[in-house]
């Protein structure tokens, strides 16, 4: 970085007050959560398979079992992970293909909604935190319109720390939330994925040719979301 720029940003960062510090944890927080997240959705979108799912169901639809799970042995596609631990369990008299799916399917469900919580939370807290910013900085401000000569250059200082923490959380809240519901919408469709997947294999390999109930799963859900049930 420019030293000339570095000195100006830092001067910018002192002058907010103390309440940049926790904006700060909360900004270096967020570039490494939407960092982790976008290269983990990467890295899942080139392990996904639709020509060996293709192949998967249609081996079931045959009914015949063995070549499914040799097709889906090894894949790293998640919905294929999951049928091939639901197909571990068909026949089982102590196990069922309905909820070794289910189990499958929540542990991809969760391991794809990692960090949305501590996304969420910071979409809420880093505007907070600059509204708590914007108080402390109106509190100097009235504090220093008492004093003597130096009042005009406290005045505008207090204002200048309010505008500046402000500014700051709420760019972080918009930089956090545009990821946020882009890795979300990414998680109701793997849920999709794998509800209709999961559907698929109960009626072709658990229901005896008879039309089998919908499997439902559910996402992990952010804490606003779980407030409001």
């Amino acid at each position: 970085m420019n030293p000339i720029l570095a000195n100006i940003v830092l001067e910018f960062f002192l002058k907010g007050g103390p309440v940049m510090w926790p904006i700060l944890i909360s900004a270096i927080v967020a570039v490494a959560v939407v960092g982790e997240r976008a290269f983990w959705w990467w890295r899942e979108s080139r392990k996904r398979d639709p020509q060996k799912l293709e192949q998967l169901l249609a081996a079931l639809e045959n009914s015949d079992l063995a070549a499914a799970q040799k097709i889906s042995e090894g894949s790293e596609d998640p919905v294929i992970r999951m049928i091939h631990h639901g197909l571990g369990h068909v026949g089982h008299k102590h196990s069922s293909l309905l909820g070794a799916l289910q189990l499958a399917a929540g542990i991809e469900l969760k391991r794809a909604g990692r960090f949305l919580t501590v996304m969420d939370t910071l979409v809420t807290l880093a505007p907070l935190l600059g509204l708590l910013g914007t108080v402390t900085g109106l509190m100097r401000a009235f504090l220093n319109i008492g004093s003597a000569e130096l009042s005009v250059v406290g005045v505008t200082g207090g204002i200048g720390e309010a505008l500046i923490a402000t500014a700051c959380g709420l760019g972080i809240a918009i930089f956090a939330l545009i990821p946020f519901n882009y890795f979300s919408a990414k998680v109701t469709q793997l849920q999709f994925d794998l509800e209709t997947a999961a559907t698929n294999v109960e009626v072709m390999a658990g229901g005896g040719g008879k039309q089998a109930d919908t499997v439902h799963l559910h996402k992990p859900e952010s804490p606003g979301q779980a407030t409001s049930h």
